[in-house]
């Protein structure tokens, strides 16, 4: 069983808590299904959250993909989902037609796959005078049937989550030479940006479940009313190796797929879920928990996970014992589901890496790394290029063409070595000198690594671990002493807020000024005993080296027309740096000012301000924010990460860093331009005999619901005048003019 730690830093919790919500965007994405695709493909995607009016763009970081907005589905009130209704009473009537326009722009809609049509339609497509034929007509009536039929299917009353509700629908497109991995979808809307979500380009064919709709709310005692019912041939796929499987799950849902295997094919089952959604705020443990069952073709359980280690995301190694028939089960651990609770599962026989050593080299020196893992025959590690500077890099084995998992590699600028066993007693402890970084092992259960020091009275001394943060399970534990034994310093767990997404916060730090000169002793195991080649870590002996580094809040900066907006910029000091640090904006585009900011010393959080000129901006655009501090005699400068802050399970917050910071100038007052206009009223679309009885005040609400949805191309020309001639002749007041 996995043993989470989430010493998230409560002190952390109560800063961002407290913190002034000047930095809040309406715009939010909860989910994107599927949540990735194969290169060389085009598919569809929805994206479910709230604040999504008048979106305009979709954007992908990285390259080789493309975003195409097909159409944004909002929450309508009851008076509209009548007005619907009744429009797709009459649309079902034979003798009912449409317009040439309206023929013209639902021949954009291509459904089941696309749900509607891009903002803009070419206006030849949409003010064309050409007569469409009988068969055309019809077919558009047909999708706009279809349409209309979408929103009510899509519709819940009682939603379980209405930061879901919001629909956005579009259409991806990746690149056959798209780089695999993770990269980062937003929502641009003409009134901000929303926050990133992870999205994955993959190398094998996928294949994705029918979309889940919102939702329903559960009753207490009553649970089973708002469970999802789904018919049978909806529970189980069938697959052929390698795949991607993309699907959602739903409360009480178990997601089947079967697929044929061959004897000795050894097939890799990893699963991405929290990978996707990193924390759901309202559950505990605060992510979708999967687990996996694999069975043969009677049903016998042949191999089952819930996790990777310390990552919630399950990973099945299996050598298939026998040619047949398998069937892979995912679940939520407790059973729960929504929409939200989305996964991509991959199987097939690909490189996986479970390890590597070193964890770590020094920059700009060649290194040698020892790989393990699954089918890494003559795989080649793509380790950072040689110019790369000191940091933590993404690298991954290439086997076959294909790209495995990502794993953590760090480059570091002080002199390295290995441990060496037999180094598990003071008598047999290695010596260093520092400042040193050892890449070592606890290379069985129970091991101890000693290191031996030189140490004078008055220095201080930084023990810090980098294991868990690069992948490795070890929990470490360290502490020093004296040659008499007696402990000076110990530490187990240290949190890192700098390290985003990570609960498990079991790297060890401390810095210790030593009592007296003489020889100290650095002794480092793992907390809970074990041991083995994966354990590995990078232990730094030094003197203090005083840094910090930046996180942004939010990852999007959104001004309003001539106007400001300011973010919240978070310092992570290190090594007990508390200097002062400068902060500006390093790229702003003309038309945007900051006159910056000063972190004042040992203070952690700040406001940086930025103001414009501009009255909009058509796209956003990428900014940066830079730090630089004077630390001894050396000027140190580093980036600001973008993040945003995520809730954990009702209290832990953290910081999830993204790839970019864009900043949008819109304006406030933004209202679409009308794309159609409607023809006179005929005199026998007015009603006959009806007496006023509504105030012009009273049905002006009307009137815009009706011209809303006229404008989003639901109503036809002849229902929509009929419903205002009635509201004219059931005025009370003459001067409701018809356009």
């Amino acid at each position: 069983m996995r043993r989470v730690k989430m010493f998230s830093a409560f002190g952390l919790a109560i800063l961002l808590a407290s913190t002034p919500l000047v930095w809040a965007q309406n715009q939010y994405i909860g989910y994107v299904y599927p949540a990735g695709g194969q290169q060389g493909t085009t598919f569809p995607i929805r994206l479910g959250g709230q604040g999504l009016l008048y979106a305009s763009d979709l954007v992908v970081s990285g390259e080789g993909v493309s975003v195409r907005l097909v159409d944004y589905y909002r929450v309508m009130n009851n008076q509209e989902l009548a007005l619907l209704r009744q429009q797709l009473n009459e649309l079902r009537r034979k003798e009912t037609t449409i317009s040439d326009a309206m023929a013209a722009k639902m021949a954009w809609y291509e459904l089941p796959a696309r749900i509607g049509p891009p903002e803009t339609a070419p206006p030849a497509a949409v003010a064309s005078n050409n007569d469409s034929s009988p068969s055309e007509k019809e077919l558009a009536k047909q999708k706009l049937i279809e349409r209309i039929q979408r929103i009510f299917a899509e519709d819940e009353r009682t939603p379980a989550v209405r930061a879901h509700m919001e629909l956005v629908f579009a259409e991806v497109t990746i690149a056959p030479d798209a780089k695999p991995g993770r990269r980062e979808i937003r929502v641009i809307t003409k009134r901000g940006i929303s926050n990133p979500l992870p999205f994955y380009v993959g190398q094998v064919p996928e294949v994705a479940r029918k979309p889940m709709k919102t939702t329903k709310k559960p009753v207490l005692g009553k649970e089973h009313l708002a469970q999802r019912k789904r018919p049978p041939e909806e529970e189980e796929l069938t697959i052929t190796l390698p795949c991607t499987m993309n699907g959602q799950v739903a409360a009480g849902e178990v997601n089947r797929y079967r697929f044929q295997a061959r004897k000795g094919q050894r097939l890799v089952i990893s699963v991405k879920a929290r990978a996707l959604i990193p924390y759901v705020a309202d559950a505990v443990p605060g992510w979708f928990q999967p687990v996996l069952k694999l069975c043969d073709a009677e049903g016998r359980e042949v191999a089952y996970e819930d996790d990777f280690r310390f990552d919630p995301d399950p990973v099945i190694f299996f050598q298939v014992p026998r040619d047949g028939e398998y069937v892979l089960y995912i679940a939520d651990a407790l059973f729960r589901g929504r929409e939200s609770f989305v996964y991509r599962i991959t199987i097939g026989e690909l490189p996986f890496l479970t390890s590597i050593f070193p964890l770590g080299a020094p920059a700009g020196q060649p290194v040698k790394v020892e790989m393990n893992g699954w089918n890494l025959e003559q795989a080649a590690l793509a380790l950072p290029p040689k110019d790369a500077g000191p940091g933590i890099y993404q690298t991954a084995a290439i086997a076959r063409q294909y790209v495995s998992n990502y794993v953590p590699f760090a480059l570091d600028t002080l002199p390295e070595g290995l441990d060496q066993e037999s180094n598990d007693e003071l008598s047999e402890a290695q010596k260093v000198t520092p400042p040193v970084i050892v890449n070592g092992r606890v290379d069985r259960p129970g091991d101890w690594d000693v290191f031996e020091v030189e140490g004078r009275a008055g220095e201080s001394l930084v023990v810090e671990v980098h294991a868990r943060r690069l992948g490795s399970p070890l929990d470490s534990f360290i502490k020093v002493t004296t040659a008499d034994r007696k402990v000076i310093a110990l530490n187990d767990d240290h949190h890192d807020a700098a390290s985003g997404w990570n609960t498990n916060h079991a790297d060890s730090y401390l810095m210790v000024k030593l009592p007296a000169d003489g020889k100290y002793f650095v002794h480092l195991g793992d907390t809970t005993g074990h041991g083995g080649k994966e354990y590995a870590y990078r232990l730094r002996i030094s003197p203090p080296r005083p840094d910090f580094a930046l996180r942004v809040i939010p990852s999007r900066i959104v001004v309003r027309s001539k106007g400001s907006a300011a973010l919240t910029v978070f310092a992570i000091r290190k090594d007990g740096f508390d200097g002062p640090i400068k902060l500006s904006f390093k790229n702003l585009p003309e038309g945007l000012q900051s006159g910056g900011a000063t972190l004042p010393a040992k203070k952690d959080t700040v406001r940086l301000a930025v103001k414009t000129s501009l009255a909009e901006m058509e796209k956003p655009v990428p900014v940066t924010v830079v730090g630089t501090a004077k630390i001894g005699d050396r000027e140190v400068v580093h980036e600001a990460v973008p993040a945003e802050d995520r809730m954990q399970a009702f209290l832990w917050r953290h910081l999830l860093p993204a790839d970019d910071l864009p900043l949008l100038v819109y304006n406030p007052s933004y209202q679409p331009l009308a794309e159609r206009v409607r023809p006179p009223i005929r005199d026998e679309d007015r009603p006959k005999d009806v007496k006023p009885r509504y105030t012009r005040q009273q049905v002006a609400g009307r009137l815009r619901q009706i011209e809303g949805l006229y404008q989003q191309w639901f109503l036809t020309d002849a229902f929509a005048n009929r419903l205002i001639a009635r509201i004219e002749a059931e005025t009370i007041k003459e001067g409701i003019a018809s356009k």
